[in-house]
């Protein structure tokens, strides 16, 4: 017999002991009791396949071809353990109900992904989930090991992603898609998509690579969300930080009246980096005043004003101010609520899923190939959706559903009238 396996004879004896020294080690009773009731559920399993031991009933499935070593996933490791063999009358083996659901359970990977997730290296993961001074030591073999660990995280991060971007689309009652970039390493950026539903929900969509982010890979996500069920004609509110790739593709893909916002926290922040201190706070108050406004054709009029008296001080940021100006009020012209507006005006939400994607990467220090960027990401997008919260203004949402209808039908093309043919 192997050292370190547990025997099946003695493990009743063991349970005892584990309770007489609980005070020293619970965690070596829990893993004596739970050994004990695997093999107790084991045991019943071969007595229902082969009948009870030495017996000669008729009708028994199989016969006892003695015991083997078997390795389970405990604290994200292995412990040993001894589990009885069974094998039917033509010599091909009999798997044991109790012994495949304990296998079946991946607990090794989901400790390997949620330890990897909250930032635990691979080189501490076996400290992470065993206790150096305890009395259940991770040996060789046990599972622990950085290799191990990273083995584990790639094969479920992996599964997870083709399942997540494979997920249907055509379920959500989306009203707010909003699409950002997060640069990886060079000549790698990743194109991420996260949408709000009716009742205020937030779902990341999609997350699809490229060197840039031009409007071929913003069309190629794109595609994909329509592949997975997005329906190109239901009009949505796309939120961006400005990027004319962005803008280019989404008028492409689902027409040129789509209303799009520009982030206004990302304009106001280009145009005061531009600009000496001293102007910051007039600059600040008046763009704040515009987007304040209730009247699109009034806050557009405040903005114009501001960029023609910063033409002599600053031209070239009075050009900017300019620029973009009709995708920067639209959550005004679509008459939304100010409680709305705060929420909708802006990438905070997605800006805020790209911190937890940095958070969850900074211990990567070198990026293989896009393959394992995607993984990582996905992985980090997933994790930042456990946190989300429904939209704040989620009890508004019902206007911006009908502000939607409205700008849909207002822009819809009128049907062509049939040529009359002469006679």
């Amino acid at each position: 017999m192997k050292k370190g396996i547990t025997r099946t004879a003695a493990v009743t004896s063991d349970v005892e002991a584990a309770w007489r020294n609980v005070g020293a080690s619970f965690e070596r009773l829990c893993v004596t009791v739970g050994v004990a009731a695997l093999t107790d559920m084991m045991e019943r399993d071969a007595a229902e396949l082969c009948g009870r031991r030495y017996g000669r009933e008729d009708g028994r499935c199989g016969h006892r071809w003695g015991q083997t070593a078997g390795k389970l996933g405990f604290h994200g490791g292995k412990i040993a353990i001894e589990r009885p063999r069974v094998r039917r009358r033509d010599g091909h083996e009999l798997v044991l109900p109790s012994w495949e659901a304990a296998q079946a359970e991946d607990w090794l990977g989901r400790w390997a992904m949620n330890l990897m997730l909250i930032n635990v290296s691979t080189r501490r993961f076996g400290r992470a989930v065993r206790l150096p001074e305890g009395d259940i030591p991770a040996a060789h073999g046990a599972g622990v090991s950085k290799s191990a660990a990273s083995r584990r995280f790639v094969a479920l991060s992996t599964e997870r992603m083709r399942e997540w971007m494979a997920t249907d689309l055509s379920s959500l009652d989306l009203l707010v898609i909003q699409i950002d970039g997060v640069h990886i390493a060079e000549d790698l950026t990743l194109l991420a998509a996260i949408g709000i539903d009716g009742d205020g929900v937030k779902h990341p969509l999609g997350l699809i690579e490229g060197a840039t982010e031009n409007a071929a890979v913003v069309q190629a996500l794109l595609d994909n969300l329509i592949e997975r069920g997005l329906d190109p004609h239901v009009c949505r509110l796309f939120i961006v930080d400005g990027s004319k790739a962005l803008t280019k593709a989404i008028r492409k893909t689902f027409g040129r009246h789509t209303p799009i916002q520009r982030c206004q926290i990302h304009k106001a922040r280009n145009i005061l980096e531009r600009l000496p201190k001293h102007l910051h706070a007039s600059v600040r108050t008046a763009l704040r005043q515009a987007w304040e406004m209730e009247d699109a054709e009034k806050a557009e009029r405040l903005i114009r004003n501001l960029a023609r008296r910063l033409e002599q001080a600053a031209p070239g940021v009075s050009a900017s101010i300019l620029e973009g100006l009709e995708e920067m009020l639209t959550v005004i012209r679509l008459g939304l609520p100010q409680s709305l507006r705060r929420s909708l005006s802006c990438t905070n939400i997605i800006e805020n899923m790209m911190g937890t994607i940095r958070r969850v990467c900074r211990n990567v220090k070198r990026w293989r190939d896009a393959s394992m960027a995607l993984r990582w990401t996905a992985a980090a997008m997933q994790e930042a959706a456990k946190g989300f919260r429904r939209l704040k203004a989620h009890k508004q949402l019902p206007r911006l559903r009908a502000a939607l209808s409205a700008h849909q039908a207002a822009h819809r093309q009128p049907a062509l009238e049939p040529t009359a043919v002469a006679a």
